[in-house]
């Protein structure tokens, strides 16, 4: 079990005042507080390290090592080599990034999979990329009553034409888990790239992305307790063979090909130190030895994560059925709750999304009101027109007495 008390002493927002009272951080989706290792090992940098890379002076070879520090730590935290991990400024610019160089091998023949359940970063580049290269998109649609994909439908949607399946790993919406494992093998079968948005999965379990046999995926740092970083993972045959947008100087060694331009180092540091933060849980409250591989330390670490986040979703999700005139958008039966992650977006009659959230946000508890980004499933829901949704995101580091205190903020709204 987590010692909640002694993992929030690590987070420094825990001790910061907003308007003179403690914050509930239910905003979680949409970023998380960071570690104050990650705060340490960035300040770290920028005090002793600061310089740009692959110079001959000692705060360039510095740098060159922190880098390559981080890289390794973040093919651990997925699975991968060092050489397929690409870091940018997000997920969002990433993707962009990669359906530019990915345009090359499309046209009008050619078919593009997206689905109605996803954030617009994992829909409009590919759409954007269909414009450009005249491939036709087809949409997967979601059983709107369990806010899950219609898996049937999707797999209809993949033959001979398909180029590329694109698919989020867990809605940031309403907090749906997909089986991208099933998804991706109907890719394979059909000879396309699969492309898998694991930013919301990210904070939530471990990403394997040799079982899982992607050809890309992508989660931002900033989801799991770091900084504003975005990560990349591509099969490194791919990440070789693409043409990279990139200047001369760059070279074709991998991953530096990608990663064109002065990199946001000190943040690349911080994704490091947030990473090593994670192993620490699986080996201080986990299954793992101190000792142990990090990647075996993860693991063990999402195991205390899930049994904890369990909890606290059982109580939100039992309260919230309790409260008169809420909606809960999602899966909700207890049964079917490995389908889902600890996301729960709302309604409550009488009340619009933003009034909901502002009335929380008088009593210090932060949560998101709006489509999220996800605007095709707010669309399809309904909702759109009217201001989406109420979204509450749990963390590791959330409490049960957090979730109570919202219910009561909820229910007397």
């Amino acid at each position: 079990m987590l010692d909640l008390s002694a993992v929030r002493q690590q987070f420094p927002a825990f001790a910061e005042r907003y308007e003179g009272a403690p914050a509930v951080f239910f905003d979680n989706p949409g970023g998380t507080q960071v570690h104050a290792s990650v705060v340490k090992a960035m300040a770290d940098y920028l005090t002793r390290c600061n310089a740009n890379t692959h110079g001959v002076f000692a705060t360039s070879r510095l740098s060159d090592a922190r880098i390559d520090a981080a890289r390794a730590a973040a093919a651990d935290l997925l699975g991968a080599t060092a050489e397929e991990i690409v870091f940018g400024n997000n997920m969002t610019s990433l993707t962009f990034m990669l359906s530019r160089s990915l345009a090359a091998e499309f046209g009008p023949e050619d078919e593009i999979v997206v689905t109605r359940l996803d954030h617009d970063a994992n829909v409009w580049p590919w759409v954007m990329m269909a414009e450009d290269t005249g491939a036709r998109v087809r949409w997967a649609e979601v059983d709107l009553e369990s806010c899950t994909l219609d898996m049937a439908h999707l797999q209809s949607l993949i033959n001979e034409r398909t180029r590329l399946v694109a698919v989020g790993y867990a809605s940031n919406a309403v907090g749906t888990l997909n089986d991208v494992r099933t998804i991706i093998g109907w890719a394979k079968a059909a000879g396309a790239y699969s492309f898998i948005d694991a930013v919301q999965y990210a904070p939530h379990g471990l990403i394997d992305v040799q079982a899982l046999d992607c050809d890309f995926l992508a989660c931002s740092a900033y989801k799991f307790f770091g900084p504003h970083v975005g990560l990349l993972y591509g099969k490194r045959a791919h990440l070789e063979r693409l043409r990279a947008y990139r200047v001369r100087p760059a070279g074709d060694e991998l991953p530096g090909k990608w990663e064109t331009g002065t990199k946001n180092h000190e943040g690349i540091v911080g994704t490091a130190a947030a990473i090593d933060y994670l192993a620490s849980l699986g080996a201080t409250y986990g299954t793992a030895s101190p000792t142990a591989p990090r990647r075996v330390r993860l693991a063990a670490a999402w195991e205390v994560i899930g049994a904890h986040e369990s909890q606290l979703l059982d109580r939100l999700i039992t309260g919230l059925k309790a409260i008169p005139k809420v909606r809960i958008y999602g899966i909700t039966d207890r049964a079917d709750w490995h389908r889902r992650m600890a996301t729960v977006s709302i309604r409550k009659e009488g009340l619009t999304p933003s009034e909901l959230a502002s009335v929380l946000a008088s009593q210090n508890i932060f949560v998101w009101n709006g489509n999220f980004y996800a605007v095709s499933i707010s669309n399809q829901l309904g909702v759109e027109q009217s201001g989406g949704m109420v979204r509450i995101g749990l963390a590791h580091y959330n409490t049960l007495a957090e979730v109570d205190r919202s219910l009561a903020v909820i229910d007397r709204a």
